[in-house]
């Protein structure tokens, strides 16, 4: 019997991470994810893919870790030896990042060293993706940005990204590491974080269309992003691990949108007039801002095959239907949902 692939995963719980995990788990793997310990659980995303580790359909394995603790990262890397590593596991809040910088440059930037160094130590051929990031560029000194394009961080966030993003080169130049940056423009789900701005947007109309509030107040309407669909972008980061060399790539739609025709978009298509329910909160300003990111994947198309299909006023209606929808159930017990009853609430599975 041939043994299935095994991949480990940081940031499972995570919006990238659970449809990584649903992708490569569709394409046969054996799927190790990181968590912290916390006395709760927020494996929400990924309870769906969970059976009992007994089971010999299981395919989902979580460990407790932390990128800030490198000894642990060490021994599970020893331990499981996988075949591909994705290093999704960040403090990934742009704004938030202002508020804990140190803690930010130690997660999102030192934890890729940790698991780079863990690899190297342990001896084992194994294929690094590293989750790098279109706010690499900040103050962006050209339009589209390219893998080309010179970074300028404008974030702490930012800063630690572009350590991890050249840590990655390093050890794939200095030791001949199957080692890759994905540079992944803005990607959004009904996954995202509710802290988020998409996600934020899109629940809010959805309350505000059930009566249960009256305005979301929001920051910098004029800031450009380019926005795609996450299930798509985390085929690119499988795709980037199957080619023949290592490279890094930029994933993006092209899209040019502001904040402000994501609102417009998301208000809309719930039959809603934005102006009447959106209020300026100057709390939400970053110190830096970046103000227009809009990606080329040019390079990823023609290496990978890779191009996004969903556009951001698709990405918008998806995820406003998908909050009017999950309001419907919101404060429901999760003992009374049948797909969460058999998650072991007091274990974590061991392979």
């Amino acid at each position: 019997m041939t043994a299935l692939k095994r991949a480990l995963v940081t940031g499972i719980t995570g919006q990238d991470g659970s449809y990584l995990a649903e992708l490569l788990i569709a394409k046969g793997y054996e799927v190790h994810g990181i968590i912290r310990r916390s006395s709760s659980f927020n494996t929400e995303r990924i309870d769906h893919l969970y059976k009992d580790r007994h089971d010999p359909n299981a395919r989902l394995f979580l460990h407790y870790g932390d990128l800030g603790d490198g000894s642990s990262v060490a021994t599970l890397l020893a331990r499981l030896k996988p075949d591909e590593i994705y290093n999704l596991g960040a403090q990934s809040h742009v704004r938030v990042s202002f508020d804990i910088p140190e803690y930010t440059g130690d997660i999102t930037g030192l934890g890729a060293v940790r698991l780079l160094e863990a690899v190297r130590d342990a001896g084992i051929s194994t294929k690094f993706y590293q989750a790098s990031s279109s706010e690499l560029y900040g103050k962006v000194v050209e339009t589209p940005q390219r893998e080309t394009t010179p970074f300028h961080p404008r974030s702490p966030y930012a800063a630690a990204k572009a350590y991890a993003f050249y840590i990655t080169q390093n050890y794939r130049e200095g030791y001949g590491m199957f080692a890759v940056n994905g540079i992944l423009f803005n990607h959004e789900s009904p996954r995202r974080g509710e802290t988020f701005v998409t996600r934020k947007v899109t629940r809010a109309v959805a309350r505000i269309q059930a009566g249960l509030d009256d305005y979301v107040y929001m920051g910098n309407l004029d800031a450009v992003r380019d926005w795609g669909y996450a299930p798509e972008y985390v085929e690119g980061m499988w795709r980037m691990l199957q080619a023949d060399e290592p490279d890094d790539f930029v994933l993006a739609t092209g899209g040019n949108f502001t904040v402000r025709d994501f609102v417009v978009t998301a208000f809309e298509h719930a039959g809603l007039d934005w102006e009447k329910h959106v209020k300026f909160d100057e709390r939400y300003l970053r110190p830096t801002e970046v103000d227009a990111l809009i990606g080329d994947a040019g390079k990823a198309e023609r290496d990978l095959g890779w191009k996004a299909e969903v556009d951001t006023e698709q990405l918008a209606r998806i995820m406003v239907d998908a909050d009017i929808e999950a309001l419907k159930h919101e404060g429901k017990p999760w003992i009374d949902q049948p797909e969460l009853k058999d998650w072991p609430r007091l274990d974590l599975p061991r392979p």
